[in-house]
């Protein structure tokens, strides 16, 4: 185990990244690079759906946890529309504009 750790002295983070998922340091910023957006977009997304339903619970969960966008995923297409009216629990049906 010492001998790992003293061959990774003096490799930057990427090339040790690299080297454990064997690309090259410049295919790790680029990945990185990617879900950094796709996070971005995600929680943007949810965070302004949360706002506008005034959901604080919601917004402040979606803010601190980072699950690479699936909890941001579900929260727009299933719990936002989701009301917790009494006991029982349904489904807003979408309202469509003729």
């Amino acid at each position: 185990m010492v001998d790992a750790l003293t061959s990774l002295e003096g490799l930057g983070t990427y090339e040790v990244v690299g080297d454990l998922l064997g690309i090259s340091p410049g295919a790790v910023i680029i990945l990185m690079a990617v879900v950094s957006i796709w996070v971005l977009v995600w929680k943007g997304l949810a965070l302004w759906k949360s706002a506008q339903k005034k959901s604080i619970p919601w917004f402040i969960i979606l803010l601190i946890f980072n699950t690479v966008g699936i909890l941001e995923i579900l929260y727009i297409f299933i719990f936002s529309k989701m009301s917790f009216k009494g006991k029982k629990l349904k489904l807003e049906k979408s309202k469509k504009k003729k």
